[in-house]
């Protein structure tokens, strides 16, 4: 078993059909999924996922639009997730993503930046968590 990791493929990206795409480029990195969910968030479940950024100025933005459609929540395994996922998802602002990120694929702007990563193994656990039950984790 490896390091695990959680992701969220955001409301942009479902939206426009990338659910596919995306759960593609993570099998090719060799990233094994062990919980998968389609959900939506209410706008206090967004809030409490988000509440680290609280005192940020786009903090009301990101909960309205993640709340705003479905989400994909996912666990994904594999030695070095953590680092090995961010590499994969690319910069926050697609423009400066590279080619081959999920972001430089299928984001948007940095608002609407298709996927959530998790930056730390701390955070991978406590995000893990907020989505899935100990039944749902393989």
């Amino acid at each position: 078993m490896g390091n695990r990791t959680f992701t969220m493929i955001k409301p942009d990206a479902v939206a426009n059909g990338h659910i596919g795409g995306i759960l593609n480029m993570i099998n090719e990195a060799g990233f094994r999924i062990v919980a998968m969910k389609m959900t939506q968030l209410s706008a206090a479940k967004a809030g409490e996922f988000y509440a680290v950024h609280k005192e940020r100025p786009f903090y009301g933005e990101l909960v309205e639009f993640m709340s705003s459609g479905h989400i994909v929540a996912a666990i994904l395994e594999k030695d070095n997730a953590v680092e090995d996922f961010r590499k994969l998802i690319g910069a926050t602002n697609p423009a400066n993503a590279e080619e081959g990120t999920i972001r430089k694929k299928y984001a948007e702007s940095i608002g609407r930046n298709a996927v959530h990563g998790s930056d730390s193994d701390e955070n991978a656990q406590i995000e893990g968590d907020f989505f899935f039950s100990g039944l749902e984790k393989f």
